[in-house]
């Protein structure tokens, strides 16, 4: 039995969420990293007798679109999957339905469904060091649970019953683009690692604001610190959502 982690995960949380997951499975898994600029068209080599898990963060309640584009170029032969969804401790609303959609459409047959909880990329006083040992223990239980319905193989697809419409809600643009200031020093880092090269390589404090998808890497990343969005913005969309985002929400499995 081969496993594959194919991950869309600019600043880390949805990258532990799969980690915890993977590792209590205790088999090697090769992993596919969505956010990488290079990545095309992709056929894995597995079977119905192998599993993927497909993990993506929530952005305003949809796939990322980036995301979305470089998963619809990976393909397999009806590989059961189970399918992640990461959010801020707001909502995920169509997210898992829309990732559903998009792994059946690449040839994954979907038998588990998780919406876990890990600190908000941006806001960072929601969800603040999630996924945290309760987590932990709670997503390996799940993990467990997952593997012995994949040990099952039984090729029937069950409906899930994970929330979401279609039509998906409309997806939001990029409101929040990270600036560098003057301790920038150039170093390229960011625009390297950019999943959707929006950084200039040759003047790397100039963002193209229609690329950033402001998933919040180049802040996550930069050794000096230097990349930032506007506070202003950002204390007033954490007062709008202070009332939803205060109490702590679990994590989900629909199997």
């Amino acid at each position: 039995m081969k496993a594959a982690s194919i991950i869309f995960s600019p600043t880390g949380g949805t990258k532990r969420v799969s980690n915890i997951l993977t590792e209590e499975w205790g088999m090697p898994v090769h992993e596919i990293d969505l956010t990488d600029a290079k990545i095309g068209a992709t056929t894995l080599q597995l079977d119905q007798d192998d599993f993927a898990v497909i993990a993506v963060p929530s952005y305003g309640g949809r796939v990322p679109a980036l995301a979305a584009q470089r998963l619809s170029n990976i393909h397999c032969n009806q590989t059961p999957c189970v399918i992640v969804c990461v959010y801020g401790n707001r909502a995920y609303e169509d997210t898992l339905i829309e990732l559903y959609d998009i792994a059946n459409q690449s040839g994954f047959v979907v038998i588990a469904a998780i919406a876990a909880v890990a600190e908000h990329s941006i806001m960072h006083q929601y969800a603040t060091g999630r996924p945290d040992a309760t987590d932990d223990q709670e997503l390996r239980d799940y993990a467990k649970q997952i593997l012995e319905k994949v040990k099952q193989k039984s090729s029937e697809e069950k409906p899930l019953g994970f929330p979401g419409n279609r039509p998906y809600k409309e997806a939001g643009g990029a409101s929040l683009i990270p600036k560098a200031n003057n301790t920038c020093t150039g170093c390229g880092i960011c625009a390297q690692q950019c999943p959707a090269q929006a950084i200039s390589k040759e003047q790397t404090k100039i963002t193209d604001s229609d690329k950033c998808i402001s998933c919040m890497r180049c802040v996550a990343i930069c050794p000096q610190k230097a990349r930032k969005v506007n506070r202003g913005m950002v204390s007033i969309a954490a007062l709008a959502m202070k009332k939803v985002c205060s109490v702590r929400k679990g994590n989900e499995l629909y199997i």
